[in-house]
C-alpha cells in the first residue's frame, strides 16, 4: 500500500436513532462528535437513521403504507381507469 493517501482505519460507535442500538466497529468514516462507551474509552460517534435494529426485515414489523390512496392519486394524475 502507498504511505499517506489512505483514510484513517480506527474504532467507531455507530448508534442507531430509531432502533437504540449501539454497536463499536471499526471504520474509516470521519466523525467530530464523540461518546463514552462501556469500556470507558471515548470514541467517535456516527448516528444512522435505521440499522438490523430498527429495519423492518429484521424486526418483522412493518409498517402499513397508504397504497390505495397512491394509486388513486396516480389514477387521478394520468387519468386512467376513470
Amino acid at each position: 500500500m502507498q504511505s499517506g493517501i489512505h483514510p484513517e482505519y480506527r474504532s467507531v460507535v455507530f448508534r442507531d436513532k430509531a432502533g437504540g442500538l449501539a454497536f463499536l466497529t471499526r471504520s474509516t468514516i470521519d466523525s467530530t462528535r464523540t461518546v463514552e462507551w462501556e469500556d470507558g474509552n471515548t470514541y467517535p460517534v456516527v448516528d444512522v437513521e435505521i440499522s438490523s435494529a430498527s429495519h423492518p426485515f429484521y424486526t418483522g414489523k412493518s409498517r402499513v403504507l397508504d397504497t390505495a390512496g397512491r394509486v388513486e392519486l396516480f389514477q387521478r394524475r394520468y387519468g386512467l381507469g376513470n
